[in-house]
């Protein structure tokens, strides 16, 4: 699984003009399952998030995390994040999960983060989401879990 993760003053996702999610202070999570991801792999990540050290210290340094903060988190779906640009000018996809596989993924990796106490909202998997956010720092961290 993949995850772009953004340190965020706040966030939201809109679908049909209605706000569905929002968070912040917090994480924004764009999140993508591969071809080939298991289940083991949602819990894996979620750890790695909650636990990942970007939130300032009393000394300005990024030397805290979701849970030492208390923190949200936002997590959205994002199947380009499996983009192939390797050749072309047109991405493939072909490196992402199938819906089916990507949704249940999805929506583990949410229901992890809170399993270890990280208040989460979700976007809508597979719909044109508007998402906003005020990146903090900014800091964003590219994700990856294996296995």
């Amino acid at each position: 699984m993949k995850a772009l993760v953004q340190r965020v003053s706040e966030a939201s996702v809109t679908v049909d003009g209605e706000v569905i999610g929002r968070c912040g202070p917090g994480l924004l999570v764009l999140a993508c399952a591969m071809q080939g991801d298991t289940d083991a792999l949602p819990a894996k990540l979620a750890a790695k998030i909650a636990k990942l050290r970007v939130f300032r210290d009393d000394e300005g340094r990024m030397n805290r995390s979701l849970l030492d903060t208390g923190g949200s988190a936002l997590v959205i779906s994002q199947f380009t994040l499996a983009a192939d640009t390797r050749t072309g000018n047109r991405p493939g996809f072909s490196y992402a999960a199938p819906p089916e596989v990507g949704k249940r993924l999805y929506l583990a990796l949410a229901e992890e983060l809170a399993a270890l106490g990280v208040s989460v909202e979700t976007g809508r998997f597979g719909a044109d989401m508007k998402v906003a956010l005020v990146n903090d720092g900014p800091v964003t961290i590219p994700l990856e879990v294996t296995g």
